[in-house]
């Protein structure tokens, strides 16, 4: 994902942050030179490796304090923006910069935009706290998959590897773990036992000298994380839903500030979901991007753009598996498709026609993931087939 398609698909929702204007916004036109030029003019984001002088704990900590104190004009409080604007500059602008680097994202730009818009009054200060907030939590996420990276590639080195897992694990612990626990609240899953789990077995697999087992048991706590997130913003109990509900019931609540929870809960999955499905990835955007009207925004046809996109995400990974049979990578994306297809799980009834298809899909995912393990290409195949033709069913639902 290239940083200007970043500006070009937001173009509209962040003129209300830069330029300050009111909800009734200036064209996008202009506001996309305006960034690209600032783009041109800011100072170079910083190596990864030079963002440890703010340890991970005071990073959390810092992003904790700034929000806090956006928040206190969320009820006629006085915000002192001058704060705020230091808190992010020392503490919180390098880790972010150096994670937009490897993701090729502009997070610290739409963080920035947010505070010039809460502080100039053209979006509420609610709006506005809400994407600081949940913009943060895609950084967490991009610098939990940054220390889980750095402690793979210094797997041999046990105590270097574990502390990049102790280390990611703060990001979780401080900035994820309550959005996640929301999550299993709503609907009932298990999510924080399988990251606590995930994060348990990746420091025994290194302990244990198990490279593989490292790998499988960060998968699950990355794709549960990335679950969380569909969970919060596409599912049968996210905003996508919520928005359109507020609108039908005329509801008091900052529709807004809503709709800017849905679109930066998805800023977490759009660049994975838009390299397999661009065009639903890129209509998800568009759905919860601030120049939208509230009225416009459709849960049921988010909901499906999202199952279609994670679908095709799935198909890759089970495709991986084939191309890389023999090697450890075949078990690691043969997982990766299961956890995918459990990403979806609450949709799978209504997508697929019936509680028992959507049962056997699951079945026949785990059953393939065992074949893979086992080293049985030929009954891999078999079960394969299978979940390659309701995946093709999943990539065309809702159309």
């Amino acid at each position: 994902m290239q940083p200007w398609k970043v500006v070009a698909s937001t173009a509209l929702a962040m003129s209300l942050f830069v330029t300050g204007c009111s909800e009734a916004s200036k064209p996008a036109q202009k506001t996309e030179t305006t960034q690209n030029q600032a783009a041109q003019t800011s100072t170079p984001a910083p190596a990864a490796s030079e963002t440890k002088e703010i340890s991970s704990a005071d990073f959390v900590n810092a992003a904790k304090e700034l929000v806090g104190e956006i928040e206190k004009g969320v009820d006629g409080g006085k915000v002192d923006w001058e704060k705020v604007q230091k808190i992010h500059d020392d503490k919180i602008k390098e880790r972010v910069q150096a994670m937009d680097a490897e993701s090729k994202s502009q997070v610290n730009e739409q963080l920035t935009a947010a505070m010039a818009a809460g502080k100039e009054g053209s979006l509420t200060v609610k709006t506005a706290a809400e994407l600081y907030e949940k913009l943060m939590q895609k950084v967490a996420f991009l610098s939990v998959r940054h220390d889980f990276k750095e402690a793979n590639d210094n797997f041999a080195k046990k105590e270097d590897a574990k502390k990049e897992v102790a280390e990611a694990k703060e990001f979780y612990d401080g900035l994820l773990k309550g959005m996640v626990e929301k999550r299993d609240t709503a609907y009932q899953t298990q999510l924080i036992s399988t990251i606590d789990g995930g994060f348990s077995e990746m420091n025994n697999a290194i302990d244990k000298g198990d490279n593989l087992g490292y790998n499988l048991a960060k998968q699950m706590a990355d794709k549960s994380l990335m679950k969380a997130f569909y969970l919060a913003s596409g599912a049968e109990k996210g905003y996508g839903y919520k928005i359109e509900k507020f609108v039908k019931e005329g509801s008091k609540e900052d529709i807004k500030a809503a709709q800017a929870e849905g679109w930066a809960f998805f800023q977490s999955l759009q660049g994975y979901l838009e390299e397999q499905d661009k065009a639903d990835a890129d209509f998800i955007n568009s759905q919860f991007d601030l120049s939208n009207d509230p009225k416009n925004i459709k849960g049921d046809k988010i909901n499906q753009a999202y199952v279609r996109a994670i679908a095709s995400v799935a198909k890759d990974e089970y495709g991986q598996s084939f191309k890389n049979w023999g090697k450890d990578k075949a078990v690691i994306t043969s997982l990766e498709g299961a956890l995918f297809l459990d990403m979806i799980k609450t949709d799978l009834n209504k997508a697929l026609g019936g509680e028992a298809k959507a049962k056997a899909l699951l079945d026949n995912a785990q059953q393939e993931l065992e074949a893979v393990k086992a080293g049985n290409k030929d009954k891999a195949t078999e079960i394969h087939k299978k979940i390659d033709a309701d995946l093709d069913k999943l990539m065309k639902y809702g159309k």
